[in-house]
């Protein structure tokens, strides 16, 4: 039996595979069983922050194995507690932290929050509906799932739980905000939503009114978060103090973990909340390395470098190759070239995947690109050819 029919025996078919077999990584380079290199500009969907094979991440992971990987959240976990302190530090929020698993653990705990808000002592709920945007992700799970705003997402998993509605845009939302309301939740650049960044000004209006009505701002920054956008958060780069802030993805480098940080402190008590696996003794020692290299890359201006290499790259490619893109988009290092109608975004991924160059897809008409934030100038210099060589081919 070979891998791929391995895989299609006895894996749940929930993805769409591509069946090349990876298995080695070098910063921006994946190398495949046959020994081919392909330039990362997907790393793992921004989870590979610090490139592949980091060593200074490797060390501190087979570190902590050596000592201690779990315990439980039933004792004290020094790297956790080191972490919670270094997110409000690098932030500058005064926040206490939840570790979760994931992204959408992150989300559904800031759901909780939020719901616990609007519940009085006496348990009695006053507030409960939170508002999201269309075209927004929060995840996978149900009540994540229903917080997302594409209808095409709601389909099969129901019955859904209640309380949560879609603004069209930011100023759409003001219109939605009842006696009900106890929070909204975006995402300051939708990155499955097509790599789409919210206006500023916009944002900070709404952060503005949403504290005048007492009403909670939560940010998801699982995919921006972690100087994905060139600073510690989105939240920071829109000059916003968010209620509550979600991360995950790139915060561990690979390493499974997801954060809730909350300005209300000590909203929720023992046995409100919990997660078995969440912010153990590896997964946390992996994020204060994660967080080291990137606070260091970003203050030696390397980071900001090549963010704006990166941009100024890839906005060429707009006016070179016209009849396929519109516009570029995004952010930071999380970009996108908007297709033009007609055309594909799946026939370009797919191409550049031909040409050894990983890139993704967002929303249905988007070239995603989050490359890994260590990235070099040779790595981006090479992948950019291999890009340009799929859409001459095109």
């Amino acid at each position: 039996m070979t891998l791929k029919e391995m895989d299609q025996t006895y894996v749940l078919p929930t993805y769409a595979r591509n069946y090349v077999h990876f298995v080695r990584g070098e910063n921006s380079m994946l190398y495949d069983a046959e020994g081919r290199d392909y330039v990362d500009f997907g790393s793992g969907i921004a989870v590979c922050s610090v490139g592949h094979g980091n060593p200074r991440l490797a060390e501190a992971i087979c570190d902590q194995a050596r000592k201690l990987i779990h315990t439980s959240n039933l004792y004290l976990i020094e790297p956790q507690a080191r972490l919670a302190k270094r997110l409000a530090e690098l932030s500058g929020y005064d926040v206490q932290t939840f570790f979760a698993n994931s992204g959408a653990e992150a989300n559904e705990g800031a759901i909780k929050i939020a719901r616990r808000y609007g519940t009085d002592e006496e348990g009695n709920v006053k507030r409960y509906k939170i508002i999201t945007l269309e075209h927004s992700f929060h995840g996978r799970t149900i009540t994540a799932l229903k917080a997302t705003g594409q209808e095409s997402m709601h389909t099969y998993f129901g019955p859904f739980p209640d309380g949560f509605v879609y603004a069209k845009d930011i100023a759409n939302v003001y219109d939605l905000i009842d006696d009900h309301t106890v929070a909204v939740m975006i995402e300051l650049v939708q990155g499955e939503g097509g790599v789409q960044p919210m206006e500023k000004e916009a944002v900070q209006r709404l952060a503005e009114e949403l504290k005048r009505r007492d009403i909670l701002l939560i940010v998801d920054e699982v995919q921006t978060g972690i100087y994905r956008t060139g600073e510690l958060l989105a939240s920071n780069l829109y000059e916003i103090t968010p209620d509550i802030v979600t991360l995950a993805k790139g915060l561990g480098g690979g390493v499974p973990i997801g954060a809730i940080m909350t300005t209300h402190k000590n909203i929720l008590k023992a046995g409100d909340h919990g997660s078995t696996f969440g912010g153990n003794f590896l997964a946390t020692r992996a994020a204060l390395e994660v967080l080291e290299i990137l606070e260091e890359r970003k203050n030696s201006g390397e980071l900001d470098h090549m963010l704006l290499l990166f941009e100024e790259r890839l906005k060429s490619f707009v006016p070179k190759y016209p009849e396929l893109f519109e516009k570029e988009v995004g952010t930071g290092l999380m970009r996108g070239l908007r297709v033009k109608e007609g055309k594909e975004a799946g026939d370009i991924v797919k191409a550049a995947f031909d040409e050894r160059v990983v890139v993704l897809k967002a929303g249905k008409n988007t070239v995603r690109f989050l490359p890994v934030l260590t990235i070099t100038k040779e790595e981006m210099d090479l992948g950019f050819e291999r890009f340009e060589a799929a859409l001459d081919r095109l």
